[in-house]
């Protein structure tokens, strides 16, 4: 059998070639039906989509790009993996690529990527100030940001709420013991989500009536494990040792757990450790991890949407005011903070 076309799959299901196209481009004004059977017919067809016969038509690739910081950061990972499962829903093909969190690369990234070979780039910047952000941005590619750490920027971008989620989890950790440190700020980057959860622990602190500037904030060079086990070894170290620690992401959280325990501490009956982000890892260590978990379906459905707008605005001519989509979180508390 030869490739299958939009006629083949309009011919099955008993629709027009148009209705077939608005529904594998994922228009909203398709009758529940008619998108139920046109679906069905493309399952069983088989069909794909041939971008390179749509990029002749409409002057569009079907591809999008999504550049992060890290793909072995499990964070990133698992968020990157959930943008390829919904974007080849969509009918996109996805390009990913890795910025290391460095400046001269996150430059490279959106001038490389902003020409004509995408339809849309989705990036998650580290290193890049908001005027570096405003300067790069390119003027024909639609560009979603990703992350609430970037501060009075003018774009569309997609968030969670992580000053409020910080002061949440502090709260929590508050009211096991007030002896509390943190472990997680970022001086090396410019614009950075370790700041904004640092102030939503400073908040918590003063709310209840805590000095932030007597409590341990120790800084990390990066959000791994072996920054986690380095920065808990000091707090170990200290005259008077906290009872709570709160990590600004799980890798930290795991590699202070290590540390802790290696030193014959028992988690959490001599020191509690939450941590940031809700990644598997964090769910299956001993003991399970209390977190913040993001919606991390929700930042990616989010984005995409975003971006479908965006495309479909270009196409017409029409784009709108900048629009900004903050996404919700849940507070997991776990065995690390509670026997």
């Amino acid at each position: 059998m030869g490739e299958v076309s939009m006629r083949d799959v309009a011919d099955l299901a008993g629709v027009s070639v148009k209705t077939v196209s608005n529904v594998v481009r994922d228009w909203p004004y398709v009758a529940p039906e008619t998108r139920r059977r046109v679906q069905e017919a493309l399952d069983s067809l088989g069909y794909r989509l041939n971008l390179s016969a749509r990029t002749l038509r409409s002057g569009r690739s079907g591809i999008i790009a999504v550049a992060m910081p890290l793909l072995d950061s499990p964070y990133f990972a698992e968020l990157t993996a959930e943008f390829v499962r919904q974007a080849a829903d969509l009918g996109w093909a996805i390009l990913v690529d890795q910025t290391d969190a460095d400046r001269d690369r996150e430059r490279r990234v959106v001038e490389g990527l902003s020409g004509r070979l995408i339809d849309g780039l989705v990036y998650s910047p580290s290193a890049l100030s908001a005027d570096d952000i405003l300067d790069l941005r390119p003027a024909r590619t639609p560009m979603i940001l990703l992350g609430e750490h970037i501060p009075d920027l003018t774009g569309d971008s997609v968030a969670i709420d992580y000053e409020a989620a910080s002061r949440q989890m502090t709260d929590h950790l508050l009211s096991i013991d007030r002896k509390i440190a943190a472990i997680g700020i970022r001086e090396n980057l410019a614009v950075d989500a370790s700041r904004l959860r640092a102030a939503g622990f400073d908040a918590a602190l003063t709310s209840a009536g805590i000095d932030p500037g007597s409590i341990p904030h120790l800084q990390v060079d990066a959000f791994s494990r072996a920054e986690g086990a380095r920065a808990m070894g000091l707090l170990l170290a200290l005259p008077e040792r906290p009872k709570v620690v709160f990590c600004f992401s799980d890798l930290l959280a795991l590699g202070a757990i290590h540390e802790a325990r290696r030193q014959g501490f028992r988690i959490p009956q001599d020191i509690a450790v939450a941590g940031f982000d809700d990644i598997e890892e964090g769910r299956f260590a001993f003991p399970p991890l209390t977190t913040v978990r993001p919606d991390k379906p929700g930042i990616v459905t989010a984005a995409l949407q975003l971006l479908q707008q965006r495309i479909s605005e270009q196409d017409v001519g029409s784009p709108g005011e900048s629009r900004r989509a903050t996404l919700g979180f849940e507070l997991l508390v776990r065995s690390s903070t509670q026997p």
